[in-house]
């Protein structure tokens, strides 16, 4: 094998090895309040929300969502070079899974109602 391709491949190893080309991901950016859009549907005046996420720890975090609904079952994924989170929250009509992830500062996510049958799509701006 030539000496170049060698170096190359030892290089490449190293780097990707070491995070020299992988995006660094800083979870605490999620801490704080951020303003939801809950509109049900893109022509629709919107519908303001709060997320609060007040602790980020390994792999979870904490928080309120929807009216001050606690944060359960929440977790983090950067496995893809991006934040994306995911959790549950819950009221009299039952559980809502959500799941969000981070692009251009912004959270892009979904939220599945089980009890009330529907499926959101919403997008949030942090306010602090």
């Amino acid at each position: 094998m030539n000496n170049w391709i060698k170096l190359f491949c030892v290089f490449s190893l190293f780097a990707l090895n070491s995070g020299a080309f992988a995006q660094e991901l800083d979870v605490q950016q999620l801490i704080g309040e951020w303003k939801v859009d809950l509109r049900p549907s893109p022509d629709a005046e919107p519908y303001f929300q709060k997320l609060i996420i007040t602790e980020v720890n390994g792999q979870s975090f904490k928080g309120t969502f929807y009216y001050d609904s606690e944060i359960i079952h929440a977790a983090l994924n950067l496995e893809w070079g991006v934040i994306t989170l995911a959790f549950v929250t819950q009221d009299n009509s039952g559980f809502y899974n959500s799941a969000a992830h981070i692009i251009d500062g912004k959270l892009r996510g979904t939220t599945h109602s089980i009890g009330r049958d529907f499926v959101s799509v919403w997008s949030a701006e942090k306010v602090n």
